[in-house]
């Protein structure tokens, strides 16, 4: 049986440059930015941006993918900061507060995608993610900090109702008020 290739590094690296471009241009000018223009931001022909990504609906839910990967890795670093000594409450609060800034500009990312029905293929980062945060939320409530009936699933309800297209003020007091909350 034949080993896969591994791709070659000027694939990478336009790949790299199509997502990155193609989350800057959905933010900047919404879901209907064309795959034209996604290609010029990105430094390459359209073909190549075919060739990696044959429809827009995969373009989108390759840029949600890697989203959902950034949230995994912060979630995982806020577990390994939590079992060198850290508080669970404070990495929890931490890591609500850095996905929700995150949020705020790919928040027209997320449009796309809901418009265009992507779904992220990669489902074993949303399990990374969910697995990291429940382990933050039963060492929070082992410590006595977290309210013994907070679930993960909290945590994605309250991501679902973040204030994200509302001034900084008023997503630092969403905050506050989802702490108490979460909080003995």
């Amino acid at each position: 049986m034949a080993q896969a290739r591994a791709p070659r590094a000027d694939a990478v690296r336009n790949r790299r440059k199509i997502l990155a471009a193609a989350g800057e241009q959905i933010t900047a000018h919404g879901p209907d930015v064309g795959m034209d223009e996604i290609a010029a931001a990105a430094g390459v022909a359209v073909g190549t941006l075919y060739r990696h990504f044959p429809t827009k609906t995969d373009l989108v839910a390759a840029v949600v993918a890697e989203y959902v990967g950034r949230v995994a890795d912060d979630a995982e670093a806020a577990l390994a900061r939590v079992s060198s000594g850290a508080r669970a409450v404070d990495e929890l609060t931490a890591f609500l507060g850095r996905v929700v800034e995150t949020s705020v500009s790919d928040r027209a990312v997320k449009a796309a995608a809901r418009t265009l029905g992507a779904e992220p293929g990669d489902h074993a980062a949303e399990a990374r993610a969910g697995t990291a945060v429940t382990t933050l939320i039963e060492a929070g409530q082992a410590d006595g900090d977290i309210h013994p009936d907070v679930t993960v699933g909290d945590i994605y309800l309250l991501f679902s109702t973040a204030p994200t297209d509302q001034p900084a003020t008023t997503r630092t007091r969403w905050l506050t008020l989802v702490t108490a909350g979460l909080t003995t």
